[in-house]
């Protein structure tokens, strides 16, 4: 196989952005967690809820492939870059079982999806430029954030919807193993200020994906 030109690479990964956010019907390597469940009887309301809380998660998980795939781009070392593709594809699992979990809600998806995934690619990618250990830091300090996130959304959600809980609860699991990961491969505490900061942008999104 011949070696692609960074050119190359970025016209590649332009086109991985564009079916992260156009493709439906997502092939999953894993079962949905949520199939083996019973429908739940959700009033209108409950409904709603559930369906704006999954649109915040399938959001957060077009901004995970983002991360992976711009860190994936600038990794040096070997490891790294397998570590970061092994994470994306897991997390590629969190997305389709987020769109079916939508579609079982008959919730749109995020219009601001674009803006999550291109916005987190360069945020990856520009991580990447500062080292692998950086990198993986920050790899770390955002699957810590998310793990904590998911925790909030585990106890908001109607009590009937246990599909969605099942989907969550496996996605908890997957980016704790995630961060630990990272860490396990060098990365290193990221200053407070940065962790204060991506905080903050994530509440942003997060809020902004919740409504629209």
């Amino acid at each position: 196989m011949p070696t692609l030109s960074f050119t190359d690479r970025l016209i590649t990964e332009f086109d991985r952005g564009l079916r992260t956010l156009t493709h439906t019907n997502r092939n999953a390597q894993r079962p949905n967690p949520g199939d083996t469940l019973p429908e739940g009887e959700l009033n209108e309301q409950d409904r709603t809820t559930a369906g704006r809380m999954m649109r915040v998660n399938h959001a957060g998980e077009v901004a995970a492939q983002g991360l992976y795939h711009g860190q994936a781009l600038t990794a040096r070392d070997q490891a790294t870059l397998q570590r970061m593709q092994q994470s994306a594809g897991e997390e590629e699992d969190h997305l389709a079982w987020c769109e079916q979990r939508l579609e079982e809600l008959q919730t749109p998806r995020s219009m601001i999806g674009p803006l999550w995934y291109f916005g987190s690619y360069a945020i990856g990618a520009t991580a990447g430029l500062f080292g692998d250990r950086w990198s993986l830091g920050f790899v770390a300090e955002t699957e810590t954030q998310v793990e904590q996130h998911l925790s909030k959304h585990l106890d908001r959600l109607p009590p009937p919807d246990e599909k969605s809980r099942a989907i969550l609860q496996q996605m908890k699991t997957d980016e704790h193993q995630h961060g630990e990961a990272a860490r396990n491969l060098g990365g290193v505490d990221l200053p407070k200020p940065v962790c204060s900061a991506m905080r903050l942008v994530s509440k942003v999104m997060t809020t902004g994906a919740y409504w629209v």
